[in-house]
Formats: structure tokens, C-alpha cells, sequence
């Protein structure tokens, strides 16, 4: 018994789902409705076939199970379609008549693309992974994709990717420069969905720099990587004359590196809301080293500390306990995630705090953190440059804001309705 599904859709979802190339792909700002259309398209081309093999792939294995995996049984329950969820494997078998399975799977690992066939692909957010990394990935998947269904005479292979523009990566190198006929793609600015929050717009505008509005907003292919990497900062205009205060908390973002290792001191003004870099050290040789120095320099502080999350499993030199738990030994508050988060959150997260004025640096007292946000820049692969040595102060100085100051987009959800 066929099945007919009725979509609500934008106009860029429509265009989208009506492509007929190999490789489609939805590139749009937040909240444009990436996500559910990958969904829909997928619960469609599972529709074809009982014996389909239907692939969705999300960047890290958390993505997987709390986004693709949970949202995908959510519309699946919406539909009537009957499934069981194997979480050891990342499969979703349906028992719904004329309908085929999901399998689930990560890009942080390409050599794991492999023991299976697919019949149609999806892949969410390509363009957050490194240029030659989602090529690499993009290969493995195209190379999975040719399961031939039962039941299908003449299957058409497809595999669709969707994704916010991440700058002049992979996504604009594929569908863009390379563009064929077995590639096209499909544009849709943030304020074409009208299922979102009247402020939803105007909250992206106020968290983000001036310089994401084109990519995270109008969906566009924008140069992300010119200049220096905190291209907010302004030595003048965030200059700070502030200093420590008599037994006042100190705020430290430190980086972990022997014989380099990098703290940024900060204090907190105008009730907490910004945050003024008024110390460095530099240069220091570990971390009970920093510890001594800390401890010499500011005896009746309190201390909170902001470590490299990558400290909780790394051990210092000719030491056996963790350079976190040095921190915690030392009678230190410490605030860290269980993982760094991505270079790319922190930078923005910075640029963001800067362009909001509630960052400042006393460049009489921070000279090598004034040095360091003025000369950063991108090396060839658009990542920050590691090479000149203005990496280790840079994650220092920037640990604490985006702990503190993360940028958290607005979330929205846009509802499709099938009629079945």
C-alpha cells in the first residue's frame, strides 16, 4: 500500500526537495530549517523501498544521538511509522510497511565509512569540518552510496548534504566553484523561514559579529578568514586602565605547554559584565611552576581558574597527578569542560565579547596579549596559525570568555506536518 505524505514546506525547502541532481545540497543561515529538511528528505527516500538503506551523518558522535537520532525517532512517531532503535549499533529498523532502515554514523573518523551500503545519503553540517577532512569524508560516503533496493528498477543513488556556510571551505569548493550538473544547491536566508520567533533575526544580529551576519544570517558564502583572527579587537578602544584590587577575585585562563605555558589574569567590573585582562605570565615553565608564581604573586586572592580542558588527562613534567587536578590541589576553583570546545566557538566567542565592549586589555600590564590579538592570523587550511607563536596566549586569554561568554544561538524548530 503506497503512502502519500503531504509537506509543508518554505519556498527554499520546496526548491530543495524538488532538485533532481545527484548531489543536492541546502545551505543556509541558522534556523533556516537545514536540519528538517535533511529529515523529511530522508523519511521520503526510506518511503521507496523496504529494503532501503537510508545513511544520516552529524560531525561527532554526541550530534548523532541527541540530534539526528533523537529528532529522527521524533518524526518517525509523528508519522505512524513503527521502528526500533538499536543504540549499540546506531541503527533505527522500521517495521512499517514499505519502509527502510537508518543507519547513523559520524565524520570524525573517515576510516570508520565502511561494512555497509546505503541507498540514499544525508550529511548535516559538512562545512564545520576541515577543508581536506570533508573532502575525505565526502568520498568515503559517495563510495557507500550504491545499495540497489528491492523492489526499485532503476535505483538513483543520491547523497545530500546541508550545512551553514563556513567561509570559502569545502561546501563553496564542491557545489559552487566545481558546480556541475550532477551538483547544485539550494540558498535560504535565515528570514525565509516564517515559522520562526518575530526576534529570532535580531538576536542573531545582536550575538554575532559584524562579519558572520552574511554567513549565519543571509546564508551566504562569505570570506571568514580575512585578516587577523580577532579582528573585533581594537588596541585603543579596548584599552583598560584597571588594576588588581586588595583581595578581590582573580579570573586566569591558562594554557597548558611546557616551558611556554600561558596565563592571562582578569578581573571582573561593572557588576561582573565585563572583563578586563589586567596581568600576564609568560612563558612559565610548568604547571606547579605557575602554580608557585600564582601563589607568590597573589597570596590573599581568591583564584578561579580557567584551564585547557585537554589538562585533565595530561600530566606535567615529572609529575603523576594531572595538570587540572594540580589546579584543584592547590585549593584553585576550576572551571573547565570535559572538552575543549572548537577553535572556531572560541574565537567567535571572543570577537563577539570585543565587539559587545566587554572585554578590555591594559596593554601597559598585557603587552604580550595586546601583541598576540593584533598579529594572529589564518594559516593555508583556515585554522589559526600555530606556527608564530601567538597561539599559547591567544587560548589563554580566550578560555575564560568562552566559558563564561559562550555565543548560545537562539534555538527554533520548525514543525512539517504529513498527512498519511
Amino acid at each position: 500500500m503506497s503512502r502519500v505524505m503531504t509537506l509543508k514546506a518554505t519556498v527554499p525547502q520546496a526548491k530543495f526537495h524538488a532538485l533532481e541532481c545527484k548531489y543536492p545540497l541546502f545551505v543556509g543561515g541558522f534556523g533556516s530549517g537545514k536540519s528538517e529538511t535533511m529529515f523529511n528528505q530522508a523519511i521520503m527516500d526510506a518511503s521507496h523501498s523496504s529494503n532501503a538503506v537510508i545513511a544520516l551523518y552529524a560531525p561527532t558522535y554526541d550530534l548523532v544521538r541527541m540530534i539526528i537520532a533523537a529528532r529522527l525517532t521524533e518524526k518517525l512517531e509523528d508519522n505512524g511509522i513503527t521502528f526500533q532503535y538499536n543504540k549499540s549499533d546506531n541503527v533505527i529498523y522500521t517495521s512499517s510497511s514499505g519502509f527502510g532502515d537508518f543507519i547513523l554514523r559520524t565524520l570524525d573518523n573517515p576510516g570508520r565509512i565502511v561494512g555497509y551500503e546505503s541507498y540514499r545519503a544525508h550529511v548535516d553540517e559538512l562545512d564545520t569540518l576541515p577543508t581536506k577532512h570533508a573532502a575525505l569524508v565526502w568520498e568515503k560516503i559517495v563510495a557507500r552510496n550504491r545499495q540497489r533496493p528491492r523492489g526499485i528498477e532503476n535505483p538513483f543513488n543520491r547523497v545530500g548534504a546541508y550545512s551553514t556556510p563556513e567561509g570559502y571551505s569545502f561546501v563553496y569548493e564542491r557545489w559552487v566553484k566545481k558546480q556541475s550538473d550532477l551538483y547544485d544547491y539550494v540558498q535560504a536566508p535565515t528570514y525565509s523561514n516564517p515559522f520562526l520567533p518575530e526576534d529570532y533575526v535580531s538576536s542573531l544580529r545582536e550575538t554575532y559579529p559584524a562579519e558572520l551576519i552574511e554567513a549565519y544570517i543571509e546564508g551566504q558564502f562569505v570570506n571568514l578568514l580575512g585578516g587577523n583572527v580577532y579582528s573585533s579587537y581594537n588596541r585603543d578602544g579596548h584599552n583598560s586602565t584597571e588594576g588588581i584590587k586588595e583581595k578581590e577575585t582573580l579570573y586566569i585562563g591558562c594554557d597548558f605547554n611546557v616551558t611556554k605555558q600561558a596565563a592571562v589574569v582578569y578581573v571582573r567590573r561593572s557588576g561582573g559584565e565585563q572583563w578586563h585582562a589586567v596581568h600576564e605570565l609568560v612563558n612559565m615553565y610548568d604547571t606547579p611552576d605557575m602554580i608557585k608564581i600564582i601563589k607568590e604573586k597573589w597570596p590573599e586572592h581568591a583564584i578561579t581558574m580557567y584551564p585547557d580542558a585537554s589538562g585533565s588527562s595530561r600530566k606535567s613534567v615529572n609529575a603523576s597527578t594531572s595538570d587540572i587536578a594540580l589546579l584543584e590541589q592547590a585549593g584553585f576553583t576550576v572551571r573547565a569542560n570535559r572538552a575543549n570546545p572548537r577553535v572556531k566557538d572560541r574565537v567567535m566567542s571572543m570577537n563577539a565579547a570585543l565587539s559587545k565592549g566587554l572585554i578590555y586589555v591594559n596593554a601597559k600590564m598585557c603587552p604580550t596579549v595586546v601583541s598576540c590579538l593584533e598579529q594572529q592570523a589564518y594559516d593555508q587550511n583556515g585554522e589559526p596559525d600555530k606556527k608564530a607563536g601567538f597561539d599559547h596566549m591567544n587560548d589563554a586569554a580566550t578560555y575564560p570568555i568562552v566559558y563564561e561568554l559562550p555565543i548560545n544561538r537562539p534555538v527554533a524548530h520548525i514543525n512539517f506536518t504529513y498527512v498519511t
